[in-house]
């Protein structure tokens, strides 16, 4: 038996890395780079993430829907393509903000007071934000396409694996980000290339590019693959109920019958994926997009600084534990029979409790900066292993022709999630710095980030007990040809 499976499973696992390396660049410079050059504070920040995130959200409600009607090939390649453009956009921002107030470089732009600072900031603002939604449009499109491509070459029994090896390409890429962004754009700004930060943007933004390119001479359907032999393709197809009918043809590619985009709400299935994502995408966002501001804010810890860049590493080197999160479902399978969904949902409350442990982030933070960061990773690790099973559920219930819709249904609700966190999140850090607000022994912006650590920390068992009460038990969505 060929294994050509793990070959395309490799790509989706680097496109993974290169979607979140384009996140990435905006937290890992704002703070230092970017929030001096246009006078932001976190609400300016925080309005940024959360458009990006309900842009993101509603690209992810049609993203699926294109993937599905362009097909899994063309439709990947328009995606990273469109946000690779997004991510270098970014960097002609400062000079739309000059051009547009008619300023004569990023001196005055840095030396600007008052109400011209005020300008600045609002003005640059909009700037990030039009780039911010190109970065959306495309990025919306990584995991509908990831998933459906996991469904045409991986059994069910596989495919939460395969999706924590494609999905670990998010903790990989949020790895990568603090040891190379940073230090990036710091040596474009001792060269004297702009502030530095621009080049960060375009050089991680040609990443993309280049995995297209390989994409069009790796990609075909398993059916069609000259790569993939007949026993791998029995192995691929072994859920069909008649496997005499799987063959090596070039014109077998039958995804199976249609669902339109109003009948995918009638089922409880969507509905329990979607919410589960709405309670729990947020919290990962928040992780990626509001950690290095946070070792700034509590602990004075820059991301160029080697300890920041450790520190930083050392979290996500933690969530790589999460590629185990996908294996989970087959142990319970193998050991226990039960159907993939049930040992799905098995696996995925025992994750909705390891976030738990982020509730002592900020009371162990006052002895070291090292108790957030290794807690923080442990409630990311419990993340990726959850949505590596959560995506799954979807390919377990749903026939092929509708898996991209429904995951960017799922994609939306996780999306709106988000969008409603980081916004919160934004203006309750500028509220409690200016109130020196208190919580639980904690006051001014450590307060704030209490709060919303106790939040992230009991998102996945509420979570949970909602999907569980919508689909109590295994029920594939059977629809008429």
């Amino acid at each position: 038996m060929t294994n050509y499976r793990w070959v395309i499973c490799a790509m989706l696992f680097f496109a993974t890395t290169v979607n979140y390396l384009d996140r990435q660049v905006l937290s890992l410079t704002w703070d230092e780079f970017i929030k001096p050059e246009f006078h932001w504070d976190e609400s300016h920040y925080g309005k940024i993430t959360s458009i990006f995130s309900i842009v993101y959200a509603i690209c992810m409600l049609f993203a699926g829907r294109f993937i599905d009607w362009m097909g899994t090939k063309k439709g990947y390649i328009w995606a990273i393509v469109v946000w690779s453009l997004g991510a270098c956009l970014h960097a002609f921002c400062g000079m739309f903000t000059e051009s547009w107030l008619g300023l004569e470089g990023k001196a005055e732009l840095v030396k600007a007071t008052g109400d011209a600072a005020v300008v600045i900031a609002t003005v640059s603002m909009y700037a990030f934000l039009f780039a911010r939604c190109v970065l959306a449009l495309g990025e919306a499109g990584n995991f509908p396409a990831a998933i459906k491509v996991t469904a045409e070459y991986f059994p069910k029994r596989d495919r939460a694996f395969a999706t924590s090896i494609f999905n670990s390409g998010a903790s990989i890429g949020a790895l990568i980000a603090p040891v190379s962004i940073p230090p990036l754009a710091k040596f474009f700004q001792d060269k004297g290339i702009g502030n530095g930060w621009e080049m960060a943007f375009i050089v991680i933004g040609l990443l993309g590019f280049i995995w297209a390119g390989l994409w069009i001479f790796l990609y075909t359907p398993p059916a069609k693959s000259k790569h993939v032999n007949q026993a791998e393709l029995v192995y691929i197809e072994q859920d069909q109920e008649d496997l005499t009918n799987v063959k090596k043809d070039s014109e077998v590619d039958d995804e199976g019958p249609k669902l339109s985009f109003l009948e995918c709400f009638q089922f409880k299935q969507t509905w329990a994926f979607a919410f589960g994502k709405f309670m729990t995408d947020g919290v990962w966002w928040f992780f990626l997009f509001w950690t290095p501001s946070y070792l700034n804010t509590q602990f004075g810890i820059k991301t160029t600084d080697p300890l920041g860049m450790i520190l930083i590493f050392s979290l996500y080197l933690v969530t790589m534990l999460s590629i185990y999160g996908g294996k989970l479902p087959t142990i319970i399978i193998n050991k226990t029979g039960k159907n993939p969904y049930a040992a799905r949902m098995q696996a995925m409350l025992i994750f909705a409790f390891f976030p738990l442990v982020v509730l002592l982030a900020q009371p162990l933070g006052t002895i070291s900066p090292w108790f957030p960061v290794i807690l923080i990773g442990i409630g990311g690790a419990a993340h990726q292993s959850w949505s590596a099973n959560i995506f799954s559920t979807v390919s377990d219930m749903f026939p092929k022709s509708a898996v991209a819709t429904i995951t960017g249904i799922g994609g939306m609700a996780g999306g709106v999630g988000s969008m409603i966190l980081q916004w919160v999140a934004g203006d309750l850090f500028v509220y409690a710095g200016e109130t020196n607000m208190h919580f639980l022994g904690f006051e001014g912006k450590p307060a704030g980030y209490f709060i919303i650590f106790c939040v992230c920390a009991v998102a996945y068992l509420i979570g949970w007990m909602v999907m569980k009460s919508l689909v109590p038990k295994y029920k594939p969505v059977v629809v008429e040809k």
